[in-house]
């Protein structure tokens, strides 16, 4: 998660539509399957990871993120968390890359060296922001270099050795709102860079988290449209 983000929302991020649904999106691809150790990579305040370990059998996090000052330790629902600013190898057998590909250079590079460091059988849930014709002010401001589609997301996956399970886009119900707001002219390239992520009224927060919730039901059938790709995949 971008600390750009959680300086923008502060304490109500636990609360804010956008995130409680990805989170359970999250957990509806995760299944219900066993997760022991959790790799979060480009984790910045670790929001995911500490999802994980709050509501599910998760034993302990991982969070790599360059950013951080210098390397700590905490715990979260009593269970470790570990903030390093880089990691030679780990025997995790989860590895999160939420919002994390789009922000570099040489996104198949970055994937290829994460799978390397894991052991065979490790799971991958990524997730990037979709389409390219959205690029608007807010991906200038979080310094995005791209935006994918399902399909060029799930190559890369491919392109890094890993078999994908399962992908789909989400926030698709929103998606209709969000590409009219973004492809106004204020919503192009030209405008000053700022993040459209926002603090709402309780009223239309809790709307929103309805909306997403009722989507989430039907998310592993959505291969057309939406704001976020999600991509789970496994490394052989």
């Amino acid at each position: 998660m971008d600390l750009k983000e959680t300086d923008i929302l502060g304490d109500s991020i636990d609360a804010h539509w956008y995130y409680c649904a990805k989170a359970a999106a999250t957990r509806r691809l995760l299944g219900d399957t066993a997760i022991r150790r959790i790799l979060d990579v480009g984790a910045g305040s670790g929001f995911f990871s500490h999802h994980l370990l709050t509501h599910t059998d998760a034993r302990e996090a991982w969070c790599v993120d360059i950013s951080y000052p210098a390397d700590s330790s905490a715990t979260t629902a009593g269970k470790p968390v570990h903030y390093r600013r880089c990691i030679d190898s780990l025997d995790a057998d989860l590895v999160l890359l939420m919002d994390v590909l789009e922000h570099v250079d040489d996104d198949l590079g970055l994937l290829k060296s994460y799978v390397a460091k894991v052991p065979s059988g490790s799971r991958f849930l990524m997730t990037v922001p979709a389409f390219q014709f959205l690029w608007s002010g807010h991906d200038d401001f979080l310094e995005h270099k791209r935006r994918y589609t399902l399909a060029q997301f799930e190559t890369l996956a491919d392109d890094a050795g890993l078999t994908v399970q399962r992908g789909a886009y989400y926030f698709g119900a929103v998606f209709p709102i969000a590409a009219a707001l973004r492809l106004l002219p204020q919503g192009s390239r030209g405008v000053k860079p700022q993040s459209q992520l926002k603090r709402h009224h309780p009223l239309v927060n809790t709307a929103l988290k309805a909306l997403c919730r009722l989507e989430l039901r039907l998310m592993g059938m959505n291969r057309v449209a939406g704001l976020s790709v999600f991509v789970l995949a496994q490394k052989p």
